[in-house]
């Protein structure tokens, strides 16, 4: 997400102060360009980033932890809340505009079924996942900060996908159905490229007039049955026949938590992201393409084209 809003940002000729933690890698697209300067400063430290909020006029906050890890609980409060915290009050300091990507983990939920809005409202649940808890706690610090003054923005990314970073996060997925997955889970999802994200977070930020504002960022919903036959069409392999019961998924995060247990390393599957992943999904974009004027997001297909031929012939 943050090297994509950064090309994007100095290829419209802007220039961006960009942080990064020490043992960081620059993307190569990014090293030769004389319109970044990279700044190693952790979002949990309150006092170098203060050292950078005299030089710039707009911040996009979009550092994150994402983990369906119990472990990682204190982890994701003091990256995603406290982190978020350091960034309202230095905004709020320096009068600073401020994008947040949030997620759409921090939304509520629609109690007719009917896909989920930024005017449902959220509500806590004993299941709910402490990466959602962590990213609902840190829009509350930037909901905070607007109460205060900030003059800021908030997106809610669907499930975000496209080019820049194979194999890892929601990229996992294409890795999965290329080795031959047979099982597939039940819910269904929003899916979202990350060029769309970063497209409309500058446009959100150079609107001035959009201010206290959230808005779902969102392309289509679909069945995890539905994605992952797409993906396996593309890459010629085998479409996956089985739906993942619960009784099926108790027992993978089970199995997958012996595992770790006697491997001493960490579950690939947890009680939390077998949940998330049954969870039935689906969300409205109408507000934010309403406020940008008939904004059209990139289908889902045309994502997971170029993800199978930049990555896969």
């Amino acid at each position: 997400m943050g090297s994509t809003l950064i090309k994007q940002l100095i290829d419209a000729g802007k220039a961006v102060v960009a942080t990064k933690r020490s043992a960081s890698v620059v993307p190569e697209k990014l090293k030769s360009s004389s319109f970044v300067e990279w700044v190693d400063a952790d979002v949990t430290d309150y006092f170098a980033l203060s050292d950078i909020f005299p030089k710039v006029k707009q911040v996009y906050h979009c550092a994150a932890k994402v983990s369906y890890q119990k472990e990682d609980a204190s982890v994701l409060q003091k990256i995603n809340v406290e982190g978020t915290q350091h960034i309202v009050n230095l905004c709020l300091l320096h009068q600073v505009r401020l994008i947040h990507v949030s997620s759409i983990a921090a939304l509520g939920t629609n109690k007719t079924g009917a896909p989920v809005s930024e005017t449902d409202k959220w509500e806590y649940d004993k299941k709910i996942s402490k990466y959602a808890l962590s990213k609902y706690k840190s829009e509350l610090e930037v909901w905070r900060g607007i109460k205060e003054g900030l003059d800021a923005v908030i997106v809610n990314p669907s499930v975000i996908m496209g080019l820049g970073s194979p194999h890892r996060g929601s990229g996992v997925i294409f890795d999965l159905v290329n080795k031959g997955l047979k099982i597939y889970p039940p819910g269904s999802v929003g899916i979202v490229d990350v060029e769309d994200v970063a497209r409309v977070m500058i446009t959100l930020m150079d609107n001035t007039l959009l201010s206290g504002e959230r808005y779902i960022l969102n392309s289509e919903n679909l069945t995890n049955k539905d994605l992952i036959h797409r993906i396996a069409s593309l890459l010629n392999k085998k479409k996956p026949g089985i739906q993942a019961t619960p009784f099926m998924l108790d027992i993978a995060w089970r199995a997958a938590k012996l595992v770790a247990f006697l491997t001493r390393g960490k579950p690939s599957l947890t009680k939390e992201s077998t949940q998330a992943a049954a969870a039935k999904l689906a969300y409205t974009n109408n507000k934010i393409i309403e406020a940008l004027g008939g904004y059209s997001f990139k289908p889902v297909d045309q994502t997971l084209q170029e993800i199978t031929n930049e990555y896969y012939i």
